[in-house]
């Protein structure tokens, strides 16, 4: 037996409860409903509530008109999408999203079919990252194009009847603006070059059009699986191919192996002609975004090249780029070789004195982006940087005037992250502003006090590392090798008992096999490490760095701190560049408790950061003494969820999470999130720095 609705003084006693004041006509209209409708409503205000008793009155007051329109879930994702503006523009800017009731409730419909850009944005960015190329940001837009750095969408698509058909023209669309990018369509001034046409418009669209032709062979040819679903979207929209031309035998001028400049000669042909239609996933070209873009960023790779190639320099020659003369300046070249998985078909190898060198970490893609907006390196960006020019790039990213905190927001030259909500179920985008803040370096003392009170530890340390970096590695199921595979050979003994035919694989063989390794290590800064936790972190730390020294695993170190959303602070005591030296050392003296532990941003700005990051194994390591805390309510549930969304999104990015904690109800959270046998709690303070270089010593074998 259900029971009976709420009555009008009831629903106006919930109102009370929430300091909500609404009219009379709304209580009345809800006492129409039963109790589980009547509830489900009152929760949705009550989520307001705990928002803002503004928000909540606005949302009640237009409840009546929404109930008509919408159902509970549209309801539900309308207050959503207004609390998400609350967040950022505050209360007038969210009465500006409820006052769009009738347009939200429009789009509710259309989604029935259709697919939200916000539903598949998260999949569709971890997509792009598996695709060649300069990495792609997914956002939303009116209009569908790329400016080389991000790809814009539309907020909403219903093209289709079914919802995975639309879902697939999201992907195919992400897929064509991509090639623009990978295939050269942007290689030069569009602008500039139309600019000799009367119509240079026209001109646009119909390189448009030729394109489209171009990088639909160049697809097919990259991404069959993908082609397929273009051609298929093509039917179902009445398209027999990507564009319905008639222009004489044009199409067969068009090959795989053409490029953008075939086929702007190929313009004089068909600019009189009238334009075909584009399917859906083409897009449009915005070569005014593209060369805005383009030109600062030309600027911007260059000078960073030409600082790697100092780089490279002053380590060979072992003098500074400043004592070097213009010839030496000069030494480094660029060999093409054989690539056929570039568009052009080869790369660059660096060379000096004919002999091949690594370039530090990320140099390759940033080669990378240049081949795909120059087509080639030129010859000007071999030219080592002078000394003073290395951190120009750098100085302009980061502004070293303390007034930046000043303001309502905090944003600018911040890194800006996105924060889980989970009892929204979504992510408050841009949320948090990180800051990457200079550790001054302290005396070398305590380092040294370090490695006397544990000396015999080191040198234990240091031979099993050694061992460590040679150690061979078993193969198991080898066609030939030093001993039988018991494993292999039963597997293999059943086959042949059930007549299959016998594998050769039973062989077992010992490999050396080079470490590829990169790691970075969190360490909490927060306040409650004060005194000996702070001792013992830094302990841990001096014992670590000197056996990892032994080792030759690439290893960055970096403290965090902050104080609400707006000031999340990251310390670089070493980064993948540094040595371990006595700037090194005297940074790791100096790290000392600073404000709270907002987890989640420092882990997103260290997954952002191993993306320039070229290794085969990627680990995260957090050094802490407690669960995620924040002073502006970031604890509990809302932290620990956060936290464990994050460090999802590492695995996602085939990173390795792993935690060092000092907290004895450790147990209790971080199984939570980082998953069993992913953490170790030390109960004893004085057995970390013990501790430390043998649990690395097994997560990285």
């Amino acid at each position: 037996m259900s029971l009976p609705p709420f009555s009008f003084a009831e629903i106006e006693e919930r109102f009370d409860d929430m300091f909500v004041e609404v009219d009379e006509s709304v209580i009345q209209h809800l006492t129409q409903f039963d109790i589980q409708m009547q509830d489900a409503l009152l929760v949705i205000v009550e989520k307001a509530a705990s928002t803002s008793s503004g928000l909540a009155y606005q949302l009640a007051n237009r409840l009546q008109r929404a109930i008509e329109l919408m159902e509970l879930e549209t309801i539900e994702m309308w207050l959503d999408q207004a609390i998400d503006i609350f967040d950022s523009k505050g209360l007038y800017g969210a009465i500006e999203k409820l006052n769009e009731l009738e347009s939200v409730a429009s789009h509710a419909q259309q989604k029935l079919t259709g697919i939200a850009f916000e539903e598949v944005c998260n999949m569709l960015e971890h997509f792009v990252t598996g695709l060649h190329g300069r990495k792609l940001k997914i956002e939303a837009d009116k209009k569908t194009y790329t400016d080389t750095e991000t790809i814009f969408l539309p907020s909403m698509l219903n093209r289709f009847a079914q919802k995975d058909d639309n879902f697939q023209l999201y992907k195919c669309t992400v897929v064509f603006l991509w090639a623009q990018n990978w295939f050269g369509t942007w290689r030069c001034n569009l602008n500039e070059v139309l600019s000799r046409y009367e119509d240079p418009a026209h001109a646009l669209a119909w390189f448009h059009v030729l394109e489209v032709i171009r990088l639909d062979l160049k697809i097919k040819h990259e991404l069959p699986g993908i082609h397929r679903q273009m051609q298929r979207l093509c039917e179902l929209s009445g398209h027999t191919r990507s564009c319905d031309i008639s222009a004489s035998g044009i199409e067969k001028s068009i090959t795989e192996k053409s490029r953008a400049n075939d086929c702007l000669q190929l313009l004089d042909q068909v600019i009189h002609l009238e334009l075909p239609s584009l399917n859906y996933y083409a897009g449009c070209l915005r070569a005014d975004q593209v060369e805005l873009r383009r030109e600062i960023r030309l600027i911007k790779e260059k000078e960073l090249f030409r600082q790697a190639i100092a780089h490279v320099l002053e380590e060979k020659k072992d003098r500074a780029a400043s004592e070097l003369n213009e010839k030496e300046r000069r030494e480094i070249s660029a060999q093409e070789i054989p690539d056929p998985d570039m568009p052009d078909g080869f790369k660059y190898r660096l060379e000096l004195d004919g002999e091949s060198i690594t370039p530090p970490d990320g140099v390759e893609s940033l080669m990378s982006s240049i081949i795909q907006d120059l087509g080639e390196i030129p010859d000007n960006y071999l030219v080592a940087a002078g000394d003073g020019n290395y951190n120009v790039i750098a100085d302009q990213e980061k502004t070293e005037d303390t007034s930046v905190w000043a303001g309502t927001y905090h944003e600018e030259g911040a890194f800006l992250h996105k924060e889980w909500d989970y009892r929204r179920q979504r992510y408050k985008k841009n949320w948090c502003a990180l800051r990457e803040v200079p550790l001054t370096c302290a005396s070398t003392e305590f380092v040294q006090q370090t490695v006397d009170k544990y000396s015999g530890l080191v040198k234990n340390l240091r031979r099993t590392f050694e061992i460590l970096r040679g150690e061979d590695k078993m193969l198991k199921k080898q066609p030939y090798g030093d001993d039988i595979d018991i494993d292999a050979l039963v597997e293999a003994w059943g086959d042949m008992a059930s007549g299959l035919e016998m594998s050769e694989n039973i062989f077992t063989k010992m490999h050396k096999e080079e470490r590829n390794i990169a790691v970075i290590f969190m360490v909490d800064m927060s306040g409650s490490t004060k005194g000996w936790i702070n001792d013992a972190e830094r302990e841990s730390l001096v014992l670590l760095c000197e056996a990892l020294e032994t080792l030759g695993d690439r290893y960055a170190i970096y403290g965090f701190t902050g104080n609400t959303r707006k000031r999340c602070e990251i310390y670089p005591v070493k980064t993948f560049k540094d040595a371990y030296d006595d700037k090194t050392r005297g940074r790791i003296a100096n790290i000392s408790p600073q404000d709270y532990t907002r987890l989640g941003v420092f882990i997103r700005h260290f997954n952002q950061m191993f993306e320039s990051v070229e290794a085969k194994t990627k680990i995260l390591i957090t050094l802490s003494d407690g669960k995620p805390e924040d002073y502006d309510g970031y604890r509990g549930e809302y932290g620990i969820e956060d936290t464990r969304i994050a460090l999802l999104e590492s695995r996602q990015q085939g990173i390795h999470p792993f935690c060092i904690t000092l907290d004895k109800e450790g147990r209790d959270y971080l199984k939570t999130m980082y998953g069993a046998a992913r953490y170790v709690v030390i109960d004893d303070i004085k057995q970390l720095p013990l501790k430390v270089a043998d649990i690395y010593r097994n997560i990285t074998r």
